[in-house]
């Protein structure tokens, strides 16, 4: 089921935090999306904030002014806690109504700022200053392989005559991840190691992986989960979604093409995981849906627990995804990040619906804060490719960075930067902020 275009959409809208009305922001008032912060340096409890310009409005502070009502100050009271995970809980009855709030006491034309411009220095905190967290407790991850492009691509290598397994276009192909190792934006990756079998060797060695690579993929977090044995279905499951965030899968090639057969991956991506902090409500991002990544003549329809007539009208997304590398000596003479590629979410062959509907076929039961991620994200042609091992086809066409270097897979001391946003006539555009990670060398 949609959101409804309401009032917080209106590309009119205007706020009286003057960051959020410079060009190009990613949190203008018609995005607000949560996230968990505290003050850098403090010794404050963890909360939930909205991010709007270059500022997070504690919400805590709003409720504790009198300034929410209702639903919304029930929603608001669930945001006390040092994660989303209360209010995701909730449903998307309040989730909406705390949206709905938000936007009308940060609007130019709020009451409440009109009455007592001071509230300002009481409700919010510089982005700057502040100290974003993993916005959930994530109990469990799991990570699709939903670009039909990529699978096309990284089959083509390792089986040319035969990319695609003959269940990828009736099923859903995911694997179950590990939460722990997920860490929010900023966190340094150190490079794992693990074993490896060169082509021409005898036998597998031990240590640092030489193929390290980024996976470029979209995030979405469950709110209301569903009781074991009982499956979400197809026209329910964006009910259950209660936002999206960016997310870096990041693999060690060489470890995953010795340790996948015959269950899959392991330790090739266990070691981390890296997520945006801030998650775009489903509602903010209502005026971007489109149609469902049509499939080619020839192609089978999806099996009826899979297929939805609303979800094929509006179960993509019109999200579009940037890759940026920076090397420690770019970075040291001072120069601008690296784009390496730019795709389109819309490109995803399965929807975010379809995910959840098959993920819970089965009853498995998924619960307030699970995220679950698209797997990595490219489109037909070479410059929205979301990976470094179908960008440089397995290091035989390496990267020329600025500097002169040259890059197959991923070295000590780059640093890879995701970027997303959404924009369509006669809506404001709306972005993700980033997702972003230093690479640290292997442990000796």
């Amino acid at each position: 089921m949609s959101y409804t275009i309401n009032e917080t959409h209106d590309p009119q809208l205007t706020s009286w935090v003057e960051s959020a009305q410079r060009p190009g922001t990613d949190f203008p008032i018609q995005n607000l999306p949560f996230g968990v912060f505290k003050r850098r340096g403090s010794a404050e409890e963890p909360r939930v904030g909205v991010a709007i310009g270059d500022q997070i409005l504690d919400i805590t502070a709003c409720l504790g002014a009198g300034l929410l009502d209702g639903s919304a100050a029930r929603a608001a009271a669930a945001c006390a806690a040092p994660n989303l995970n209360e209010l995701m809980a909730l449903g998307r009855e309040y989730w909406s109504a705390l949206r709905r709030q938000l936007s009308a006491l940060l609007s130019t034309d709020s009451p409440a700022y009109k009455r007592d411009p001071q509230i300002a220095g009481r409700l919010l905190a510089p982005i700057a200053g502040a100290e974003l967290l993993l916005p959930a407790a994530i109990g469990d991850y799991t990570d699709f392989y939903a670009s039909v492009y990529h699978a096309t691509n990284v089959g083509s290598m390792f089986r040319p005559d035969n990319p695609l397994l003959p269940n990828y276009k009736y099923v859903p192909i995911g694997y179950h991840g590990r939460s722990s190792s997920i860490v929010v934006s900023g966190t340094p990756v150190r490079r794992p190691r693990g074993q490896s079998k060169a082509p021409d060797a005898d036998r597998p060695g031990f240590g640092p992986t030489r193929l390290l690579d980024y996976e470029l993929e979209v995030g979405g977090f469950i709110g209301l989960g569903n009781s074991l044995g009982q499956p979400i279905t197809i026209d329910n499951a964006w009910e259950h979604i209660f936002g999206l965030c960016l997310v870096n899968d990041w693999s060690a090639r060489d470890i995953q093409a010795w340790e996948y057969q015959p269950l899959g991956p392991f330790l090739a991506k266990s070691f981390a995981t890296t997520i945006s902090p801030w998650v775009v409500t489903l509602e903010a991002l209502e005026p971007f849906r489109t149609s469902a990544f049509r499939r080619p003549e020839g192609d089978p329809e999806p099996l009826p627990y899979l297929f939805s007539v609303e979800d094929q009208r509006h179960g993509g997304l019109d999200l579009i995804l940037e890759v940026y590398l920076s090397s420690q000596r770019m970075r040291d003479q001072g120069m601008e990040p690296l784009r390496l590629s730019r795709g389109s979410f819309s490109d995803m062959y399965w929807t975010l619906a379809q995910l959840v509907a098959h993920h819970s076929s089965n009853g498995c039961n998924m619960r307030p804060g699970d995220l679950i991620a698209s797997g990595t994200v490219s489109g037909a042609a070479k410059e929205s490719r979301g990976c470094m091992l179908e960008l440089t086809w397995r290091g035989a066409e390496p990267i020329q960075l600025p500097t002169g270097e040259q890059r197959r897979f991923l070295e000590d001391g780059d640093e890879v930067i995701f970027r997303g946003f959404c924009e369509r006539d006669g809506f404001a555009r709306i972005g993700f902020g980033e997702c972003r990670g230093v690479i640290l060398p292997a442990i000796t």
